[in-house]
């Protein structure tokens, strides 16, 4: 199906099951922490998933691709991302499978009710409050900064839209690392699985993934490291497979 493009806007090859995705590169572009946490998620056949702060629905439509999810939802606040994403599911014929809502992520509790997921993901703001930012409702700050919702946030309302037995996956950056252990435990959302990733092998890790099981037993696995760059402008190999290229 072919879907009418605003200003600005492209349509990008996901190399995925000939997904395409529509994005704006003047407003927001999703980055590789969403690729990696497509890769990194678990999801059963059958399961239902909800992705918080989902922008222009790439994770979704990633899962959508990878996995024999029954059902997939994005929740995003800002319409133009909103409204992009749902386009991106009409352009590949997603429509009885993927559902994207504007919403926020506050009341995600209330716009869904609880236990209503198998799984939820997030890749959400990683810096804290609006320090530095010039324009707060600008596109990009609100998908990088906390600006309308926060990391407790996100975490709380995963634990309540979880299923007992539920997983919850999330991209992060290490330096919040502490924070987001407590607020996981806090919710009843115990750490299963970590998995740190460097740019390089000599540099420090710039992003972090984990995955949370609610009500689940205290066991965590820190699973080998992901390295992105085997020597710059080369990907590792098991960016290329997560990529799908």
């Amino acid at each position: 199906m072919e879907v009418s493009l605003k200003e600005n806007e492209r349509i990008d090859d996901l190399q995925r099951n000939n997904y395409r995705i529509i994005q704006n590169p003047q407003k927001f572009c999703f980055g590789m922490d969403a690729v990696l946490l497509s890769g990194f998620a678990r999801v059963r056949d059958g399961e239902r998933v909800l992705d918080l702060g989902t922008g222009t629905g790439i994770i979704p439509l990633l899962l959508s691709a990878k996995t024999g999810a029954s059902h997939l939802t994005g929740l995003e606040i800002q319409e133009e991302s909103a409204d992009m994403a749902a386009r991106s599911v009409a352009l590949n014929g997603l429509e009885e499978k993927i559902d994207i809502i504007r919403g926020d992520i506050k009341e995600a509790g209330t716009i869904f009710g609880a236990a209503s997921f198998d799984v939820v993901t997030c890749n959400p703001p990683y810096m804290i409050g609006q320090h530095g930012l010039k324009n707060p409702d600008a596109p990009k700050a609100i998908a990088r900064h906390e600006v309308l919702c926060t990391l407790e946030d996100v975490i709380s309302q995963a634990a309540k839209l979880l299923r007992p037995g539920g997983n919850f996956f999330l991209v992060h950056r290490p330096f919040r690392l502490a924070e987001i252990m407590t607020l996981l435990v806090k919710y009843r959302l115990e750490p299963k699985r970590m998995k740190l990733v460097y740019p390089f092998i000599d540099k420090e890790p710039n992003m972090v993934l984990i995955e949370a099981n609610r009500g689940g037993k205290s066991r965590l696995t820190v699973e080998k490291p992901l390295i992105v760059y085997q020597e710059p402008g080369v990907y590792a190999p098991e960016i290329y497979e997560i990529y799908g290229y």
